[in-house]
C-alpha cells in the first residue's frame, strides 16, 4: 500500500483570487505556488451539506439525497436543518471503497456534516447535549474519549464560536489545532478539516468588503497550523495537501420571504399557539424550506401549476425547477422539493410567514439551528442592545447556492506535494472528482 497520506482542508467561502494574495494569505499562497491550482465546478445546489457529501462520495445529489442543508420528513410533517447522521447520505463514501481493497488504510473526519456515526476509524463533530440544567457543549469522538482527552490538552470546544453572533475565528482555531493533534496520535491515511471561519464574514460583509480580506489572513493561519504541524511531525515528505472550497458568494442586497408570498396566495396555513403562529405543514397545499439562494417547495398534488404560477410572478426569483428541469442539475430525488426556486443573484431567502413581530414563534429570536424550517442568516447578529437575534435583513451582504452556470461560479481546488503533477492540465473538474484524485494520489 501506498505510504502517501493526504490532509483536504475544507476552506468555506474561498474564491481562487484569494490565493493569490500573498500578502493576506501567504500559507495558501505558498501552497499553490508549490502545487497546481485549479477552478472546479461545485455541485448544485452549491450549500454546506450536499457540497460536502457530493464530496466524500463522488456523486451528485441525485445519487446520495443530501439535497440540502435541511431535510423534509413528510411521513411526520417535520422539517430540520443540520441533521448530523452519517447515514442520512445515501452513497459509499470514499474511505469505505478504499477499505474494502485495503483495509489497513486509516481516515479521519474533523468536523464536517453529516459525521456522525461515520464509518471511518476518527470522527468528531460538535454534539451538544440538552440538559435540564441547560446545554452541556460537548462534542461526540470516536474513538471514545478523544474529545475529553484533547479538552484537557486544547481547551474545550467553545459552540458559540462556532455558529451565532459570537461566531469568531476561534472555532477554526480549534479545529485547526485538534487536527494536529489526530495527525501525531493516529497518523491517520486519510483526514478531512473543516474550516468554516471565512464562511461567517462573508455572509456579513459580502465578498466585496475590504474587512475580508482580515478574515482571510485569519482562516490562512489555521492553514498555516495544520501544515506548519505536518512539518513538525517529520510527515512533510510523504504527505499531499488539497485545499477545496464548498462555493463562491454573491453580494445580496435583500430577502425574498418565499412563505409569506405563499401564504399571502392561500397556500400555506398556520396554527396559532398561545398567540404565535406556526407553519401548519399538514394543512398547508405549499410550503418552502429555504437555504441560502435556493428554496425546496413542497406541494400537494393538484396544486402544482398554481404555485408555480405564483412563484413566476414573485420579484427576487431567478430560477424555477420542476422534476425534469432538477435532472439537468443532477438534483432530481425524492427528497428533494416538488419545485426547486433560485433566487436572484443579488436576493437570498428568508423563511419568515408572519407580518405581526407579535405573532412571531417562539425560536425567532434565537439561535435556534435545528427548529427553524429554513436557513437563518441573521443568527450571526443581535438587535443592538438586547440578546435577541436580528431581523433586520439588509444585515445580509452576501450569499450563496445559486447553480454553477459561469466561470465566477467555480471554486478553488489547490493540490500541493507528492502526486501533484496528477491533475496537472487536467480540465473541467467537478467536486465530485475530488474522491477520484484523492484515490489516485495515494496510488491505490
Amino acid at each position: 500500500m501506498s505510504s502517501r497520506r493526504v490532509v483536504v482542508m475544507d476552506v468555506v467561502g474561498l474564491a481562487p483570487n484569494y490565493l493569490q494574495m500573498k500578502e493576506h494569505a501567504p500559507h495558501l499562497h505558498d501552497l499553490a505556488v508549490s502545487g497546481t491550482m485549479h477552478t472546479i465546478t461545485p455541485v448544485f445546489p452549491a450549500v454546506t451539506l450536499p457540497v460536502q457529501a457530493s464530496l466524500l462520495t463522488g456523486t451528485y445529489p441525485e445519487t446520495h439525497g443530501v439535497v440540502s442543508n435541511g431535510f423534509y420528513f413528510p411521513e411526520t410533517y417535520h422539517v430540520a436543518f443540520w441533521e448530523q447522521a452519517a447515514s442520512l447520505v445515501q452513497a459509499e463514501r470514499l474511505w469505505e471503497w478504499l477499505k474494502r481493497r485495503h483495509p489497513s488504510i486509516t481516515a479521519a473526519l474533523l468536523f464536517f456534516q453529516n459525521s456522525l456515526y461515520a464509518s471511518c476509524d476518527i470522527v468528531m463533530t460538535p454534539r451538544p447535549l440538552h440538559t435540564e440544567d441547560g446545554m452541556i457543549p460537548w462534542c461526540y469522538s470516536k474513538p471514545v474519549g478523544l474529545y475529553e482527552d484533547l479538552s484537557e490538552k486544547i481547551g474545550v470546544f467553545n459552540l458559540m464560536h462556532y455558529w451565532g453572533p459570537l461566531a469568531s475565528i476561534e472555532s477554526s482555531r480549534w479545529i485547526a489545532k485538534a487536527a494536529v493533534e489526530v495527525l501525531e496520535r493516529f497518523r491517520p491515511h486519510l483526514l478531512f478539516v473543516y474550516l468554516p471561519h471565512l464562511d461567517y464574514g462573508l455572509q456579513k460583509y459580502g465578498p466585496k468588503d475590504p474587512k475580508i480580506l482580515e478574515e482571510l489572513a485569519a482562516v490562512d493561519a489555521e492553514v498555516g497550523r495544520i501544515v506548519q504541524g505536518v512539518s513538525a511531525l517529520g510527515l512533510e515528505q510523504d504527505t499531499t495537501f488539497i485545499v477545496v472550497s464548498e462555493y463562491t458568494f454573491s453580494d445580496v442586497i435583500g430577502d425574498v420571504s418565499l412563505n409569506r408570498v405563499l401564504r399571502d396566495a392561500g397556500f400555506l396555513k398556520v396554527r396559532t399557539i398561545k398567540g404565535r403562529e406556526y407553519v401548519d405543514l399538514e394543512m398547508s397545499e405549499a410550503f418552502a424550506m429555504v437555504d441560502h439562494q435556493v428554496a425546496h417547495i413542497y406541494i400537494k398534488a393538484g396544486y402544482e401549476k398554481r404555485v408555480r404560477s405564483c412563484l413566476e410572478k414573485t420579484d427576487g426569483v431567478d430560477i424555477l425547477m420542476d422534476r425534469e428541469e432538477q435532472k439537468k442539475h443532477r438534483v432530481s430525488h425524492p427528497r428533494a422539493g416538488d419545485l426547486i426556486a433560485v433566487s436572484s443573484r443579488d436576493r437570498w431567502f428568508s423563511y419568515y410567514w408572519w407580518d405581526d413581530p407579535t405573532k412571531e414563534p417562539d425560536f425567532a429570536r434565537r439561535v435556534d439551528i435545528h427548529r427553524k424550517p429554513g436557513y437563518d442568516p441573521l443568527e450571526l447578529f443581535l438587535e443592538p442592545g438586547t440578546l435577541r437575534i436580528s431581523h433586520d435583513t439588509s444585515k445580509i451582504h452576501g450569499s450563496h447556492g445559486y447553480p454553477p452556470l459561469t466561470l465566477q461560479d467555480r471554486v478553488p481546488l489547490l493540490v500541493s506535494g507528492p502526486g501533484a503533477e496528477i491533475v496537472q492540465g487536467v480540465r473541467d473538474l467537478s467536486v465530485t472528482d475530488i474522491a477520484k484524485v484523492i484515490e489516485r494520489i495515494m496510488g491505490l
